[in-house]
């Protein structure tokens, strides 16, 4: 199995030109409709000089799928599509290439079921699909099982044959996040009403369900509820149950009938296993008796949507959710439990949530009315998603949303960093206890928490982005140009981005860039990520980035960048201030431009991640400052006495000129006397 960790670590030429070291694209000759609606082509196997494969583009926004691509490299898996490798390809010139992020897998060998934008065509004979469809998708989704893998991308546009009477293969799905790509009739309810990127990977038993509305549309020759909104489609399949919604007033042949009719089972422990769709005789037999719900007397009304079950109340309220608090904070949710639906045992649980949910604050208002929704929805309907304040996910699909809502409407970004920073996941799957793990998903949603609450550029939204999306590319306005999805490819791209046209326009490490080193190396200093978000001196902020890309060098064990160093050092020259000795600090200035020549990151800092350079520099500076207040106290010795001296100078100089004086008095009396 090829993957991309054969990729040069260092990020070199070898990983530019191929994908997984042996994969090379043919951007000449495009494969339109061969990976259910992403972008694909030719691919080549140069290692071995096998063809007969397709890389397929994965889109910015929609991270490819992390832990199944990892899983097959247990190998294919047979009537699958399998990927084989995946990795960054980087156009060089007059290649007329791509630069972005590629799966590679097996190629289709024939076409699509249905050609994309078909809504009506002749209807598939029951022996054709029992033999050619079901059956080959069912033993393709048990291997697929044994494995952990869901597929959750089967539709008619993404199942491809030869011939008549060949076994359909399942098409490509490691590309974009699970069931994102879906249209809602294909998914049950309770996925096709979430975030189309957050309705996460599911369960085999939503392929049964997707794979008994791909036969349903084959069997019916139409696409059921075409031109509708998904919201509709959702409401359709609540109201009346997905069966009845898709199949209306049709009639479809009797093994047909009952084999979809279970997989469409509103509950997935009631479809059958893939196992048992292998042998259509024994799945046709296993019939699942489901109780249908109970319907209240009359319709309560939650803004424009109208309820009569449980779970029709339970989606309005998602689908409505100011409304929704109104009427269960008025009594109203609960009047008509009691009366009109006669469930008095429901109406007693919610009643506890609502006195538990007290009147909001001013300050937390919105967030404690939505988790009232959320808390309701999901006792009233445990089958239901995790629904918050208008939007609805599957928490192991929180990763996906949070890229795919990034530079959209910031309101979907928000209401996504309050699910994180509420603990949403953790009440939501206690609600629904029986459904759910509420202990890890309590675990995770802690976690999650303090990534988004944590300082500086290492936390917040950014960083939570990559930690949930190993294969995502980094997001910097800077690295708009390339597509960085591995720690060894973040640094040559820096150091070509510091080297064109004297660096202008690179800001060296932004928060985008410092959450992704976070996020994809455990060696990331929190100090320095914290230091990074603070309002800091210039000097200070390029010693705390270099820090970080110094680590990565090291941990890469990657190349020399000097243009990347050379961009730090003229950055850093002021920070050598701390420095007092000028002799010091001129040598270490100067080794400084020696070093960035060099490209070593790490010795540039240990000029100034010094201690004991720094320790004997303060010693010296210690020992200079004391030898000059040694001859401050001097000076100042010589001051304080100057007084004194000059008085006995005076009284001196008088003694002497009296003393003088009398000298020539005597000499004169004398004088006189002997003359």
């Amino acid at each position: 199995m090829a993957a991309d960790d054969r990729m040069d670590d260092r990020g070199g030429d070898a990983a530019s030109r191929l994908i997984g070291g042996a994969f090379d694209v043919n951007f000449a000759r495009p494969l339109d409709g061969a990976a259910g609606g992403l972008p694909a082509w030719e691919a080549i196997d140069r290692r071995e000089g096998r063809g007969g494969l397709m890389a397929v583009e994965v889109a910015r926004q929609f991270p490819a799928r992390a832990g199944e691509l990892v899983k097959f490299q247990a190998g294919p898996v047979a009537g699958v599509l399998s990927p084989l490798a995946h990795g960054v390809l980087r156009a060089e010139g007059g290649r007329g290439g791509r630069t972005g992020m590629f799966v590679i897998c097996q190629a289709p060998t024939g076409r699509a079921l249905l050609a994309p934008g078909v809504a009506s065509f002749r209807p598939w004979d029951e022996g054709t699909l029992l033999r050619a469809v079901l059956r080959p998708a069912a033993l393709a989704l048990e291997q697929l099982h044994v494995r952990g893998i869901t597929h959750r991308a089967i539709r008619p546009q993404n199942l491809f044959r030869l011939s008549g009477p060949d076994p359909v293969v399942l098409g490509c799905a490691w590309a974009a996040p699970p069931a994102s790509m879906q249209d809602a009739i294909y998914e049950p309810p309770y996925s096709a009403m979430c975030l189309p990127a957050g309705r996460g990977n599911g369960s085999t038993a939503d392929d049964v369900y997707a794979l008994g509305v791909t036969i349903l549309v084959l069997a019916l020759g139409r696409l059921p509820l075409a031109g509708a909104e998904a919201a509709a489609v959702v409401q359709q399949k609540i109201d009346l149950g997905s069966y009845a919604a898709l199949v209306g007033e049709e009639r479809l042949p009797p093994a047909i009938q009952d084999l979809v009719r279970g997989m469409l089972a509103e509950d997935p422990e009631h479809r059958p296993a893939p196992a048992l769709l292998a042998d259509t005789e024994v799945a046709r037999g296993r019939r699942v008796a489901a109780r249908p719900p109970r319907r209240a007397q009359k319709v309560l009304e939650i803004g424009a949507q109208g309820a009569w079950t449980a779970r029709s109340l339970a989606f309005a309220l998602a689908s409505e959710p100011a409304a929704g608090t109104q009427a269960l904070r008025n009594g109203g949710v609960d009047r008509w439990l009691r009366r009109s639906l006669g469930d008095s045992a429901l109406a007693a649980r919610l009643d506890e949530v609502v006195r538990l949910r007290a009147a909001p604050t001013e300050t937390a208002g919105a967030r404690e009315d939505a988790a009232l929704v959320m808390r309701a929805s999901a006792i009233l309907d445990p089958l239901a998603p995790l629904c918050w304040d208008g939007i609805a996910l599957w928490p192991d699909g929180l990763g996906p949303a949070l890229a795919a809502a990034d530079g959209e409407d910031g309101g979907v970004i928000a209401k996504l960093a309050d699910i994180i920073g509420e603990q949403a996941a953790g009440s939501w799957g206690t609600a629904r206890a029986e459904r759910s793990d509420p202990a890890n998903l309590r675990l995770d949603a802690s976690q999650y928490r303090g990534l988004l609450r944590q300082r500086g550029f290492g936390g917040g939204v950014p960083r939570l982005r990559y930690v949930l999306n190993p294969l995502l590319p980094c997001r910097s306005a800077m690295l708009q140009a390339d597509c960085v999805v591995r720690l060894s490819e973040l640094l040559p791209v820096l150091e070509r981005l510091a080297g064109d046209d004297g660096a202008r326009g690179f800001t060296g490490i932004d928060h985008e860039i410092a959450a992704f080193i976070a996020a994809r190396s455990e060696l990331a200093g929190e100090t320095d990520l914290m230091a990074l978000g603070e309002p800091r001196r210039a000097d200070q902020h390029a010693v705390a980035a270099l820090r970080l890309l110094a680590s990565v060098q090291d941990r890469m064990r990657g190349g020399a960048v000097p243009a990347l160093a050379r961009w730090f050092g003229q950055r850093m020259a002021p920070a050598l201030q701390v420095f007092q000795g000028r002799t010091r600090r001129q040598q270490r200035e100067t080794a400084l431009a020696e070093l960035s020549s060099l490209g070593r990151l790490s010795a540039m800092l240990g000029l100034i991640d010094d201690p004991e350079g720094r320790a004997v520099d303060r010693r010296d500076q210690a020992a200079a400052l004391a030898r000059v207040q040694t001859i401050d106290r001097r000076i100042d010795g010589l001051m304080a006495a100057a007084d004194g001296r000059a008085a006995l100078a005076a009284r001196l100089g008088q003694e002497g000129m009296a003393a003088a004086a009398l000298l020539a008095l005597v000499w004169v009396v004398m004088t006189v006397l002997f003359a």
